[in-house]
C-alpha cells in the first residue's frame, strides 16, 4: 500500500478506515478522505502498536492493520493453551479456529505450535471501493480461514497482477463464475467474493445455503470463482492508478473519446482494449459492428483488439477454461436486470430450464442477447464452443461504475443465480 497521511484521499484511504474501524479506533464514516478525524485515529493506532505517532502510514502501520484486512493473525500457544482459551482471549469463536485448523487435535496441542487465528469480522467489505490488492488480501484471508479453498492463478494482468480464482468443492461437475471483465463494474467483484465467504462458512458450519445444504453443492459441484478479470482496469476508475505511465496512456486514449467519463466510463484493460470483446466467437462481426460505431482504436471501451485473444487477461480466462472444461459459466456484469443465455440461435441442452430457474430466482428477465452486442464475449465463445450453458447476467440498474447502496439488492440477486447454476 501507499503512503498516506492528512489530506490524502481516494480508495487507498478507504482500506485505512475500514482497517482502523475493524481494529476499534475508528468509528466516522469509509468516506476516503484522511481528516483529522482518520488522523487521531491513526495516531492512537500507532500508539498502542508501539509505532512512532506521527500520523503517517507508511510501511511499518500497513503492516501491523493487515491482520485486520486479511482478517487473521497467527499466534504460538504455549503451555496450557487450548484452542478455547485462545479463541476466547481473540474474541473469535472455537468453531472458526477448528475450521482454519483442520489437522489440530483440540484437546492434545503441543506447546509451541503455531495456529492460525481468523478474527471475528466477516471478511468482505461491501462498503467500500474495491482495488486489485484489496482483492489480493481478501482472496488470501479466505484460503487461510478456510483451508479447504483452494487458489489459483491461470495467469496475470498487462501490469503483472495475478488473476485469481478461488476453486472450492469435491463434486465433478464444474461451476465457473467470473466478475469485473469491464473496470467500471468491478461492484461484481465483491458480489462473488462475499458469496464465496458465504458458502464457505455455511460449509464449514453445517448450514444451508438458499435453503440447499451447502455440504450437498460442495459434493456435487466444484466452483471456480475469479472475482476480478481485469484488475488494472479497476484500479483506474477506482482512483488506485492515478498517475504514472499508465495512466498518462489511458488519459491520451480518453481524449479521443470525450462523450465517455474518464475513469468512470473505462470498461476496458488498462491498455484500452474491451476484454469482453477478446473471445473467438464472431470476433470478427464484433469488429466490424464497433469500427461502425467508431471505436476503432484503444480507448475506454468496445475496441476489440488488434486480434482476438490479444491481450493477457482474456488469454488467461480462455486458457483457464479449456485447461478445465468447465460444465456451465456465469459471467457477471452490469448493468439491466436481466441475464442473456444463448450465443446466435445456439441453446446448449439444458440451458433454457438452468436459465428460467435462474430468473425465478432473482427477480431477472432471462432474454435473447441482442446480435448488436452478440458476439465476441466469453460466454458467447463458451457455447460455440463447448456447447454448455453460458449465462451472462447484467447485474444491478442505472450507470455503470453502480453505487454501494445497490449492492444488498444485487447480492440477493447474484446469489440466486450462482445457487441454480450449482443445483
Amino acid at each position: 500500500m501507499i503512503a498516506l497521511m492528512l489530506g490524502s484521499t481516494g480508495q487507498p484511504v478507504q482500506v485505512l478506515q475500514l482497517a482502523l474501524s475493524r481494529a476499534g479506533m475508528y468509528d466516522g464514516i469509509l468516506d476516503g478522505v484522511f481528516g483529522t478525524e482518520t488522523l487521531d485515529a491513526v495516531r492512537h493506532f500507532q500508539s498502542i502498536s508501539g509505532i512512532s505517532t506521527g500520523g503517517v502510514v507508511a510501511r511499518l502501520t500497513w503492516q501491523k492493520l493487515l491482520p485486520y484486512l486479511k482478517g487473521y493473525r497467527t499466534a504460538t500457544l504455549s503451555a496450557g493453551n487450548t484452542l478455547w482459551s485462545i479463541a476466547k482471549q481473540y474474541g473469535t469463536s472455537l468453531a472458526a479456529v477448528i475450521t482454519a485448523n483442520p489437522t489440530l487435535e483440540p484437546m492434545n496441542i503441543p506447546s509451541g505450535t503455531t495456529i492460525v487465528i481468523p478474527m471475528s469480522f466477516p471478511l468482505v467489505p461491501t462498503n467500500i471501493q474495491y482495488s486489485w490488492e484489496l482483492t489480493s488480501y481478501i482472496v488470501e484471508g479466505l484460503t487461510i480461514r478456510y483451508p479447504f479453498i483452494k487458489l489459483e492463478t491461470p495467469g496475470d494482468s498487462v501490469m503483472g497482477h495475478g488473476l485469481y480464482s478461488l476453486v472450492i468443492g469435491s463434486g465433478s461437475r464444474k461451476v465457473f463464475a467470473n466478475a469485473s471483465h469491464h473496470a467500471n463494474e468491478w461492484i461484481t467483484t465483491p458480489m462473488l467474493l462475499k458469496f464465496i465467504e458465504d458458502y464457505a462458512q455455511a460449509y464449514s458450519m453445517g448450514r444451508s445455503m438458499g435453503g440447499i445444504s451447502a455440504a450437498q453443492l460442495y459434493e456435487y459441484d466444484t466452483l471456480y470463482a475469479m472475482p476480478m478479470v481485469n484488475p488494472d482496469g479497476v484500479d483506474l476508475v477506482t482512483g488506485v492508478i492515478s498517475d504514472g505511465p499508465y495512466y498518462r496512456t489511458a488519459l491520451a486514449y480518453s481524449a479521443d473519446y470525450s462523450n465517455i467519463p474518464f475513469p468512470g466510463g473505462w470498461k476496458a484493460n488498462i491498455r484500452g482494449v474491451d476484454l469482453n470483446l477478446q473471445y473467438p466467437a464472431g470476433w470478427d462481426i464484433a469488429k466490424e459492428i464497433k469500427f461502425i460505431d467508431g471505436y476503432v482504436s484503444p480507448g475506454p471501451r468496445d475496441y476489440v483488439g488488434p486480434s482476438a485473444l490479444s491481450e493477457p487477461e482474456s488469454r488467461a480466462v480462455y486458457n483457464y477454461t479449456n485447461k478445465n472444461l468447465f460444465d456451465i459459466s456465469v459471467s457477471f456484469h452490469t448493468q439491466g436486470s436481466v441475464i442473456y443465455w444463448k450465443y446466435l440461435d445456439m441453446e446448449p441442452p439444458g440451458a433454457a430450464v438452468i436459465g428460467n430457474r435462474m430468473s425465478i430466482a432473482s427477480g431477472y428477465i432471462l432474454e435473447d442477447t441482442p446480435f448488436i452486442s452478440g458476439h465476441a464475449g466469453y460466454k458467447d465463445w463458451f457455447i460455440q464452443q463447448f456447447n454448455k450453458p453460458g449465462y451472462t447476467p447484467e447485474m444491478g440498474l442505472g450507470e455503470s461504475p453502480l453505487p454501494l447502496s445497490q449492492f444488498d439488492e444485487i447480492y440477493t440477486a447474484g446469489k440466486a443465480i450462482l445457487i441454480e447454476a450449482m443445483k
